[in-house]
């Protein structure tokens, strides 16, 4: 495990644990794009769980305290990252602010939530980032609100190539704890996966629109 850090392993480690990654090789998930996946992550299990929820909001903290300096402010993206967010806010001790997909249908129809200050210099907070469209619309509704988003952090990404050019693309500087690779080596160190189980794995990272 030398070519990630250790926090990286140790996220992927905890999330397979307490079974937030679930994968199932022979009756693969159906995402809501379509895709059948062989992995599905649910990182909101790690917040019934306070050592892990603690390692990964003191992981987070630790991240944005050391590449973005200028912070003032969380965001925590609707609806996992908003408890991961606040937990990061007031670790820090920082204002929270949370962003929706779209704007409430009734009263204030607000879209986001908390004190907005404009020229503030915000980090945005995501559970789990797959092709990144989701979070991108969050981070432009916090741009037109005139708030400065520094960068973005997550627990876990898939680490498709396109949500990485989807975040280059919108200028979104973008971290995460821990990522598929790093899961994949944890998963076959720790007997979660073997080798056939890799190759599969694998393959469907690369196409995930025709995998079966």
């Amino acid at each position: 495990m030398k070519s990630k850090n250790k926090i990286s392993y140790q996220v992927a480690l905890s999330l397979l644990e307490i079974e937030a990654i679930k994968i199932n090789l022979e009756h693969p998930f159906k995402w809501a794009s379509g895709w059948n996946s062989p992995i599905y992550c649910d990182n909101r299990l790690a917040l019934s769980f306070p050592e892990i929820r603690n390692n990964i909001k003191q992981a987070l903290s630790s991240v944005i305290r050391q590449e973005f300096r200028d912070v003032e402010a969380i965001a925590g993206v609707a609806t996992a990252g908003i408890p991961q967010g606040a937990l990061v806010a007031d670790n820090l001790s920082l204002p929270f602010i949370y962003v929706r997909s779209k704007p409430k249908g009734h009263g204030l129809t607000n879209q986001i939530e908390g004190k907005i200050i404009e020229g503030q210099n915000v980090v945005v907070v995501e559970d789990l980032v797959s092709t990144g469209g989701s979070s991108i619309k969050a981070v432009e509704a916090l741009r037109n609100a005139g708030i400065k988003v520094l960068g973005m952090i997550s627990i876990f990404t898939y680490g498709f190539e396109e949500a990485y050019e989807n975040m280059r693309q919108a200028d979104i500087p973008y971290i995460s704890l821990s990522d598929y690779n790093a899961l994949i080596e944890v998963g076959l160190n720790s007997k979660y996966i073997n080798q056939k189980d890799e190759e599969r794995l694998k393959a469907w990272r690369n196409d995930p629109s025709s995998w079966k």
